[in-house]
């Protein structure tokens, strides 16, 4: 059974989970800024089942976490 938070199927889940229940990766991205493009990649795969699919939501996230290891250095 996939582990809550994380999984693809995450993006279905109810909005309002507690925050108790959020995944240790997730915490660790939303601390990078880049949480909204993340969740919105997640969505993209949750729908399309594909990551082909979803290249612009991947370059979109990835965009942000090149502009977060730029500002680090």
């Amino acid at each position: 059974m996939a582990k809550a938070g994380h999984a693809w199927s995450r993006a279905a889940a109810k909005q309002g989970d507690a925050e108790e229940d959020e995944d240790p990766l997730d915490a660790r991205i939303a601390q990078t800024g880049c949480l909204e493009q993340h969740r919105q990649l997640q969505e993209c795969m949750a729908e399309r089942r594909d990551w082909r699919h979803c290249q612009e939501e991947l370059r979109a996230f990835g965009a942000c976490m090149a502009r977060r290891q730029q500002r680090e250095r």
